[in-house]
Protein backbone atom coordinates (compact mmCIF):
# COMPACT_ATOMS: atom_id res chain seq x y z
CA UNK A 1 0.00 0.00 0.00
CA UNK A 2 1.50 3.41 -0.78
CA UNK A 3 0.39 7.22 -0.72
CA UNK A 4 -1.08 9.01 -3.66
CA UNK A 5 0.44 10.88 -6.39
CA UNK A 6 -0.34 14.00 -3.97
CA UNK A 7 3.23 12.77 -2.54
CA UNK A 8 4.83 13.37 -6.53
CA UNK A 9 2.97 16.82 -6.33
CA UNK A 10 5.28 18.04 -3.75
CA UNK A 11 7.98 18.31 -6.08
CA UNK A 12 6.08 21.50 -7.87
CA UNK A 13 6.16 23.02 -5.05
CA UNK A 14 7.79 26.49 -5.60
CA UNK A 15 11.45 27.80 -3.06
CA UNK A 16 10.96 30.85 -1.61
CA UNK A 17 11.53 32.71 1.83
CA UNK A 18 9.25 30.27 3.47
CA UNK A 19 12.17 27.35 3.86
CA UNK A 20 15.42 28.36 5.68
CA UNK A 21 18.28 27.57 4.52
CA UNK A 22 17.89 27.09 0.85
CA UNK A 23 19.83 29.14 -1.54
CA UNK A 24 18.79 32.60 -2.03
CA UNK A 25 19.73 31.83 -5.80
CA UNK A 26 16.78 29.09 -6.02
CA UNK A 27 13.89 31.48 -5.52
CA UNK A 28 11.38 30.85 -7.93
CA UNK A 29 12.64 27.07 -8.66
CA UNK A 30 10.09 24.36 -8.24
CA UNK A 31 11.81 21.78 -5.48
CA UNK A 32 11.79 19.23 -7.90
CA UNK A 33 14.32 21.00 -10.17
CA UNK A 34 15.95 22.66 -7.11
CA UNK A 35 16.71 18.73 -6.30
CA UNK A 36 17.51 17.54 -9.86
CA UNK A 37 20.71 20.24 -9.69
CA UNK A 38 21.94 17.93 -7.28
CA UNK A 39 23.53 21.14 -5.38
CA UNK A 40 26.61 20.10 -2.59
CA UNK A 41 25.34 21.15 0.89
CA UNK A 42 28.45 23.27 1.36
CA UNK A 43 29.15 24.88 -1.80
CA UNK A 44 25.79 25.05 -3.46
CA UNK A 45 24.60 28.12 -2.24
CA UNK A 46 22.49 27.08 1.14
CA UNK A 47 22.73 29.38 4.06
CA UNK A 48 23.62 28.54 7.92
CA UNK A 49 21.93 27.16 9.68
CA UNK A 50 21.07 24.03 7.39
CA UNK A 51 19.08 21.25 8.54
CA UNK A 52 20.73 17.88 6.97
CA UNK A 53 19.18 14.54 6.94
CA UNK A 54 21.36 11.82 6.00
CA UNK A 55 20.12 9.49 3.07
CA UNK A 56 22.00 6.70 3.84
CA UNK A 57 21.03 6.60 7.24
CA UNK A 58 17.51 6.71 5.96
CA UNK A 59 18.03 4.30 3.63
CA UNK A 60 19.59 1.74 6.17
CA UNK A 61 16.82 2.46 9.13
CA UNK A 62 14.04 1.42 7.05
CA UNK A 63 15.24 -1.61 5.92
CA UNK A 64 16.36 -2.58 9.30
CA UNK A 65 12.99 -2.29 10.58
CA UNK A 66 11.21 -3.66 8.13
CA UNK A 67 13.60 -6.91 8.78
CA UNK A 68 13.14 -6.43 12.63
CA UNK A 69 8.68 -6.74 12.31
CA UNK A 70 8.59 -9.48 9.44
CA UNK A 71 11.18 -11.25 11.69
CA UNK A 72 9.22 -11.16 14.47
CA UNK A 73 5.61 -11.29 13.15
CA UNK A 74 4.71 -8.19 13.60
CA UNK A 75 3.04 -5.50 11.62
CA UNK A 76 3.98 -1.67 11.73
CA UNK A 77 2.24 1.24 12.17
CA UNK A 78 5.66 3.88 12.51
CA UNK A 79 4.17 7.12 14.19
CA UNK A 80 4.22 9.81 12.07
CA UNK A 81 3.88 12.73 14.19
CA UNK A 82 8.24 12.03 14.33
CA UNK A 83 8.57 13.27 11.04
CA UNK A 84 4.87 14.66 9.43
CA UNK A 85 6.29 14.31 5.86
CA UNK A 86 4.25 12.20 3.61
CA UNK A 87 7.44 11.54 1.85
CA UNK A 88 8.88 9.28 4.28
CA UNK A 89 5.79 7.73 5.54
CA UNK A 90 5.43 6.01 1.62
CA UNK A 91 9.03 5.03 2.14
CA UNK A 92 8.33 3.22 4.92
CA UNK A 93 4.89 1.63 3.29
CA UNK A 94 6.72 0.62 0.30
CA UNK A 95 8.85 -0.73 2.94
CA UNK A 96 6.10 -2.80 4.28
CA UNK A 97 3.93 -0.70 6.85
CA UNK A 98 1.12 -1.94 7.39
CA UNK A 99 -0.45 2.08 7.69
CA UNK A 100 0.75 5.18 9.76
CA UNK A 101 0.22 6.16 13.58
CA UNK A 102 -1.21 9.82 14.03
CA UNK A 103 -1.25 11.36 17.41
CA UNK A 104 -4.35 14.21 17.05
CA UNK A 105 -7.16 14.50 14.34
CA UNK A 106 -5.07 16.81 12.21
CA UNK A 107 -2.52 14.66 11.76
CA UNK A 108 -5.15 12.13 10.43
CA UNK A 109 -6.31 15.15 8.01
CA UNK A 110 -2.30 15.34 6.66
CA UNK A 111 -2.47 11.68 6.14
CA UNK A 112 -5.00 11.70 4.36
CA UNK A 113 -4.95 14.40 2.03
CA UNK A 114 -1.85 12.06 0.83
CA UNK A 115 -3.82 8.65 0.65
CA UNK A 116 -2.97 7.00 3.79
CA UNK A 117 -5.47 4.26 3.77
CA UNK A 118 -4.78 2.99 6.78
CA UNK A 119 -4.73 5.39 10.03
CA UNK A 120 -4.07 3.99 14.16
CA UNK A 121 -4.85 7.04 16.14
CA UNK A 122 -2.95 6.34 18.96
CA UNK A 123 -5.28 8.74 21.36
CA UNK A 124 -8.76 9.21 22.56
CA UNK A 125 -10.76 11.09 20.22
CA UNK A 126 -13.89 13.13 21.49
CA UNK A 127 -14.04 16.09 19.62
CA UNK A 128 -17.47 16.24 18.08
CA UNK A 129 -16.02 18.43 14.72
CA UNK A 130 -13.13 15.79 13.81
CA UNK A 131 -15.25 12.84 14.77
CA UNK A 132 -18.04 14.53 11.97
CA UNK A 133 -15.19 14.86 9.43
CA UNK A 134 -13.82 11.44 9.97
CA UNK A 135 -17.41 9.82 9.70
CA UNK A 136 -17.23 11.66 5.88
CA UNK A 137 -13.97 10.22 5.30
CA UNK A 138 -15.00 6.64 6.25
CA UNK A 139 -18.85 6.89 4.69
CA UNK A 140 -16.99 7.98 1.48
CA UNK A 141 -14.19 5.40 0.70
CA UNK A 142 -14.92 1.72 1.83
CA UNK A 143 -11.20 1.27 1.37
CA UNK A 144 -10.28 3.42 4.37
CA UNK A 145 -9.33 1.73 7.43
CA UNK A 146 -9.26 3.92 11.00
CA UNK A 147 -8.14 2.48 14.58
CA UNK A 148 -8.33 4.94 17.54
CA UNK A 149 -8.26 4.46 21.62
CA UNK A 150 -10.67 4.66 23.92
CA UNK A 151 -10.33 4.77 27.70
CA UNK A 152 -13.53 5.90 29.63
CA UNK A 153 -17.17 5.49 29.35
CA UNK A 154 -18.08 9.30 29.04
CA UNK A 155 -15.70 9.06 25.79
CA UNK A 156 -17.73 6.62 24.48
CA UNK A 157 -20.81 8.33 24.59
CA UNK A 158 -19.32 11.38 23.45
CA UNK A 159 -18.08 9.76 20.55
CA UNK A 160 -21.49 7.84 19.87
CA UNK A 161 -23.21 11.51 20.28
CA UNK A 162 -20.98 12.78 17.51
CA UNK A 163 -21.09 9.87 15.14
CA UNK A 164 -24.85 9.63 15.31
CA UNK A 165 -25.16 13.68 14.68
CA UNK A 166 -23.00 12.90 11.67
CA UNK A 167 -25.56 10.14 10.28
CA UNK A 168 -22.40 7.90 10.47
CA UNK A 169 -22.97 5.04 8.35
CA UNK A 170 -19.91 2.71 9.16
CA UNK A 171 -19.00 2.19 12.32
CA UNK A 172 -15.63 3.51 14.12
CA UNK A 173 -12.84 1.13 15.48
CA UNK A 174 -11.47 1.62 18.91
CA UNK A 175 -9.14 -0.45 20.94
CA UNK A 176 -9.65 -0.24 24.83
CA UNK A 177 -6.18 1.82 26.01
CA UNK A 178 -5.29 -0.12 29.08
CA UNK A 179 -3.77 2.61 31.24
CA UNK A 180 0.26 2.42 32.36
CA UNK A 181 0.00 2.41 35.51
CA UNK A 182 -0.84 4.93 38.30
CA UNK A 183 0.55 8.33 37.66
CA UNK A 184 0.72 7.16 33.86
CA UNK A 185 -0.97 8.95 31.04
CA UNK A 186 -4.02 8.27 29.39
CA UNK A 187 -5.88 4.46 29.36
CA UNK A 188 -8.02 3.03 31.97
CA UNK A 189 -6.31 1.71 34.99
CA UNK A 190 -8.04 -1.66 35.72
CA UNK A 191 -9.46 -4.51 33.92
CA UNK A 192 -12.26 -3.78 35.16
CA UNK A 193 -12.19 0.12 34.03
CA UNK A 194 -11.40 -1.76 30.51
CA UNK A 195 -14.59 -4.21 31.00
CA UNK A 196 -16.95 -1.35 31.40
CA UNK A 197 -15.08 0.40 28.66
CA UNK A 198 -15.67 -2.13 26.30
CA UNK A 199 -19.31 -2.81 27.33
CA UNK A 200 -20.18 0.44 26.29
CA UNK A 201 -18.88 0.40 22.91
CA UNK A 202 -20.90 -3.07 22.85
CA UNK A 203 -23.87 -0.67 23.80
CA UNK A 204 -23.58 1.93 20.97
CA UNK A 205 -23.95 0.87 16.93
CA UNK A 206 -21.69 3.96 15.74
CA UNK A 207 -18.54 2.12 17.24
CA UNK A 208 -16.72 -1.27 17.02
CA UNK A 209 -14.48 -3.24 19.69
CA UNK A 210 -11.90 -4.28 17.41
CA UNK A 211 -9.01 -4.88 20.13
CA UNK A 212 -6.67 -3.36 22.96
CA UNK A 213 -3.61 -1.36 23.03
CA UNK A 214 -1.88 0.83 24.98
CA UNK A 215 1.91 2.96 25.83
CA UNK A 216 4.66 1.17 27.27
CA UNK A 217 6.83 3.89 27.18
CA UNK A 218 4.65 5.47 29.82
CA UNK A 219 5.65 2.65 32.19
CA UNK A 220 6.18 4.64 35.86
CA UNK A 221 10.22 4.57 36.43
CA UNK A 222 10.27 1.83 33.04
CA UNK A 223 12.71 -0.99 33.08
CA UNK A 224 12.20 -4.38 31.14
CA UNK A 225 10.85 -6.01 34.44
CA UNK A 226 8.54 -3.25 34.79
CA UNK A 227 7.77 -2.91 30.86
CA UNK A 228 7.42 -6.37 30.61
CA UNK A 229 4.86 -7.11 33.22
CA UNK A 230 2.84 -4.24 31.71
CA UNK A 231 2.93 -5.83 27.95
CA UNK A 232 1.82 -9.19 29.90
CA UNK A 233 -1.78 -7.28 31.31
CA UNK A 234 -1.74 -6.10 27.69
CA UNK A 235 -1.46 -9.21 26.21
CA UNK A 236 -3.38 -11.02 29.11
CA UNK A 237 -6.59 -8.45 29.02
CA UNK A 238 -6.76 -9.13 25.22
CA UNK A 239 -7.34 -13.09 25.79
CA UNK A 240 -9.24 -11.97 28.20
CA UNK A 241 -11.88 -10.34 25.91
CA UNK A 242 -11.32 -12.89 23.31
CA UNK A 243 -12.76 -15.32 25.57
CA UNK A 244 -15.74 -13.32 26.74
CA UNK A 245 -16.78 -13.24 23.11
CA UNK A 246 -15.85 -8.90 23.22
CA UNK A 247 -14.37 -9.58 19.38
CA UNK A 248 -17.57 -10.76 17.64
CA UNK A 249 -18.05 -7.93 15.80
CA UNK A 250 -14.55 -7.91 14.09
CA UNK A 251 -13.05 -10.20 11.84
CA UNK A 252 -9.36 -9.52 13.00
CA UNK A 253 -8.35 -8.70 16.84
CA UNK A 254 -6.12 -5.66 17.01
CA UNK A 255 -2.82 -5.83 19.38
CA UNK A 256 -0.72 -2.76 19.29
CA UNK A 257 1.86 -0.99 21.63
CA UNK A 258 5.13 -0.30 20.97
CA UNK A 259 7.51 3.10 21.06
CA UNK A 260 10.72 3.61 20.29
CA UNK A 261 12.58 2.55 23.54
CA UNK A 262 10.92 -0.82 24.91
CA UNK A 263 10.05 -2.34 21.03
CA UNK A 264 12.18 -6.04 21.88
CA UNK A 265 10.04 -6.40 24.94
CA UNK A 266 6.95 -5.82 22.82
CA UNK A 267 8.06 -8.11 20.00
CA UNK A 268 8.72 -10.93 23.24
CA UNK A 269 5.85 -10.63 25.11
CA UNK A 270 3.72 -10.35 21.86
CA UNK A 271 5.09 -14.09 20.92
CA UNK A 272 3.40 -14.98 23.96
CA UNK A 273 -0.27 -14.55 23.09
CA UNK A 274 -2.14 -17.46 22.89
CA UNK A 275 -4.32 -18.48 20.26
CA UNK A 276 -7.67 -16.71 19.72
CA UNK A 277 -10.79 -16.99 18.20
CA UNK A 278 -9.93 -14.72 15.22
CA UNK A 279 -6.45 -13.11 13.39
CA UNK A 280 -4.54 -10.93 15.93
CA UNK A 281 -2.75 -8.30 13.82
CA UNK A 282 0.27 -7.03 16.02
CA UNK A 283 0.58 -4.01 15.45
CA UNK A 284 4.11 -1.92 16.40
CA UNK A 285 4.46 2.07 16.59
CA UNK A 286 7.27 2.35 16.96
CA UNK A 287 8.51 5.89 14.75
CA UNK A 288 11.96 7.57 15.93
CA UNK A 289 13.53 4.82 14.50
CA UNK A 290 13.59 6.24 10.59
CA UNK A 291 16.27 9.35 11.66
CA UNK A 292 17.18 8.08 14.97
CA UNK A 293 19.69 10.34 16.93
CA UNK A 294 22.76 11.26 18.27
CA UNK A 295 21.39 11.60 21.79
CA UNK A 296 18.15 10.38 23.84
CA UNK A 297 17.41 7.58 21.20
CA UNK A 298 20.61 6.24 20.58
CA UNK A 299 20.78 5.45 24.48
CA UNK A 300 17.69 3.58 24.54
CA UNK A 301 17.13 1.99 21.51
CA UNK A 302 16.26 -1.79 22.09
CA UNK A 303 18.99 -2.29 19.43
CA UNK A 304 21.51 -1.94 22.84
CA UNK A 305 19.90 -4.74 24.25
CA UNK A 306 20.00 -7.17 21.33
CA UNK A 307 22.72 -5.89 18.75
CA UNK A 308 22.51 -8.98 17.15
CA UNK A 309 19.55 -7.83 15.45
CA UNK A 310 21.32 -4.43 14.12
CA UNK A 311 22.19 -1.26 14.78
CA UNK A 312 20.46 1.89 13.83
CA UNK A 313 22.09 4.80 12.17
CA UNK A 314 21.69 8.82 13.56
CA UNK A 315 20.51 11.05 10.50
CA UNK A 316 20.27 14.24 11.46
CA UNK A 317 23.01 17.26 11.21
CA UNK A 318 22.76 20.68 11.74
CA UNK A 319 26.13 22.79 10.08
CA UNK A 320 25.90 25.94 12.10
CA UNK A 321 28.39 28.74 11.49
CA UNK A 322 30.72 30.27 14.07
CA UNK A 323 29.80 34.19 13.81
CA UNK A 324 31.84 35.45 16.89
CA UNK A 325 34.54 34.73 18.98
CA UNK A 326 34.42 37.06 21.84
CA UNK A 327 36.37 35.98 24.11
CA UNK A 328 39.24 33.41 24.63
CA UNK A 329 37.36 29.60 25.35
CA UNK A 330 34.00 31.34 23.70
CA UNK A 331 32.53 31.38 20.39
CA UNK A 332 28.99 31.54 19.32
CA UNK A 333 27.45 29.53 16.02
CA UNK A 334 24.42 30.55 14.18
CA UNK A 335 21.88 28.10 15.25
CA UNK A 336 19.17 27.88 18.34
CA UNK A 337 16.33 26.93 20.04
CA UNK A 338 14.44 27.92 16.35
CA UNK A 339 16.81 25.72 14.61
CA UNK A 340 17.77 22.62 17.08
CA UNK A 341 16.18 20.34 19.51
CA UNK A 342 16.38 20.78 23.28
CA UNK A 343 13.79 19.01 25.23
CA UNK A 344 16.11 16.29 25.94
CA UNK A 345 19.51 16.91 25.45
CA UNK A 346 21.62 19.69 23.85
CA UNK A 347 23.22 19.17 20.18
CA UNK A 348 26.80 17.98 20.62
CA UNK A 349 29.73 19.72 18.77
CA UNK A 350 30.88 16.84 15.93
CA UNK A 351 32.66 17.96 13.07
CA UNK A 352 34.15 21.20 12.00
CA UNK A 353 34.56 22.23 8.40
CA UNK A 354 37.26 25.15 8.03
CA UNK A 355 36.21 28.10 6.24
CA UNK A 356 39.30 28.41 4.62
CA UNK A 357 39.88 25.59 2.70
CA UNK A 358 36.89 23.31 3.27
CA UNK A 359 39.03 20.47 5.56
CA UNK A 360 36.75 18.52 8.01
CA UNK A 361 38.10 17.95 11.30
CA UNK A 362 36.54 16.40 14.70
CA UNK A 363 35.03 18.56 16.73
CA UNK A 364 37.44 18.05 19.56
CA UNK A 365 37.31 20.75 22.35
CA UNK A 366 34.19 21.54 21.41
CA UNK A 367 30.93 21.47 23.67
CA UNK A 368 28.10 22.71 23.39
CA UNK A 369 26.94 24.96 27.10
CA UNK A 370 23.43 26.26 25.54
CA UNK A 371 21.02 27.75 23.10
CA UNK A 372 19.58 30.92 23.08
CA UNK A 373 17.39 31.69 20.35
CA UNK A 374 19.34 31.87 17.53
CA UNK A 375 22.35 31.22 18.74
CA UNK A 376 24.62 28.26 19.71
CA UNK A 377 27.12 29.02 23.29
CA UNK A 378 30.17 26.65 22.35
CA UNK A 379 32.83 26.06 24.87
CA UNK A 380 36.34 26.13 22.76
CA UNK A 381 39.35 24.58 24.67
CA UNK A 382 42.38 26.46 24.71
CA UNK A 383 44.57 24.05 21.98
CA UNK A 384 41.46 24.34 19.25
CA UNK A 385 41.84 26.71 16.26
CA UNK A 386 38.54 27.63 15.52
CA UNK A 387 37.78 30.68 13.04
CA UNK A 388 34.84 32.91 12.61
CA UNK A 389 33.27 31.42 9.52
CA UNK A 390 34.02 27.95 10.29
CA UNK A 391 31.16 25.38 10.01
CA UNK A 392 30.40 23.11 12.53
CA UNK A 393 27.95 20.15 12.39
CA UNK A 394 26.01 19.60 15.49
CA UNK A 395 24.86 15.71 16.42
CA UNK A 396 20.92 16.24 17.65
CA UNK A 397 18.90 14.66 20.26
CA UNK A 398 14.94 13.99 19.48
CA UNK A 399 13.94 13.56 16.03
CA UNK A 400 10.47 14.40 17.09
CA UNK A 401 11.44 18.09 18.11
CA UNK A 402 14.21 18.11 15.07
CA UNK A 403 11.84 17.16 12.12
CA UNK A 404 9.52 20.02 13.56
CA UNK A 405 11.47 22.81 13.05
CA UNK A 406 12.36 22.83 9.16
CA UNK A 407 9.75 22.56 6.60
CA UNK A 408 11.88 21.32 3.51
CA UNK A 409 15.12 19.62 4.83
CA UNK A 410 17.82 18.49 2.61
CA UNK A 411 18.32 14.60 2.07
CA UNK A 412 22.26 14.70 1.40
CA UNK A 413 24.35 11.84 0.45
CA UNK A 414 27.96 10.92 2.37
CA UNK A 415 29.36 13.03 -0.52
CA UNK A 416 27.36 16.51 1.01
CA UNK A 417 25.18 15.94 -2.70
CA UNK A 418 21.46 17.18 -2.13
CA UNK A 419 19.25 14.31 -3.81
CA UNK A 420 15.78 15.33 -2.70
CA UNK A 421 14.27 17.54 -0.05
CA UNK A 422 12.26 16.46 2.77
CA UNK A 423 8.83 18.72 3.26
CA UNK A 424 6.76 18.49 6.85
CA UNK A 425 3.83 18.86 7.85
CA UNK A 426 3.65 20.40 11.68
Amino acid sequence: MAADNAVARLADERVDHRFKALPPDAEGLTVGALAAEQRNLFTGGFTTPVMALSAEAVAHNLALMERYSAAHGLAFAPHGKTSMSPQLFERQLAHGAWGITAAVPAHVRVYRAFGIQRIFLANELVDAAALRWLAGQLDADPDFRFICYVDSVRGVELMDEALAAAGASRPVDVVVELGAGDGARTGARTDADCAAVADAVAGVRTLRLAGVAGYEGEVPQADTGKVTDWLRRLVSLTAGFDAAGRFAETGEIVLSAGGSAWFDAVSETFAELPELSRPVLKLLRSGAYISHDDGHYRRVTPFNRVPQEGVLEPGFRLWAQVVSRPEPGQAFVNAGKRDAPYDLDLPQAQLVRSARDGAVRPAAGLTVTGLSDQHGWLSVADSVDLEVGDWVGLGLSHPCTTFDKWQLIPLVAQDGTVTDYIRTFF
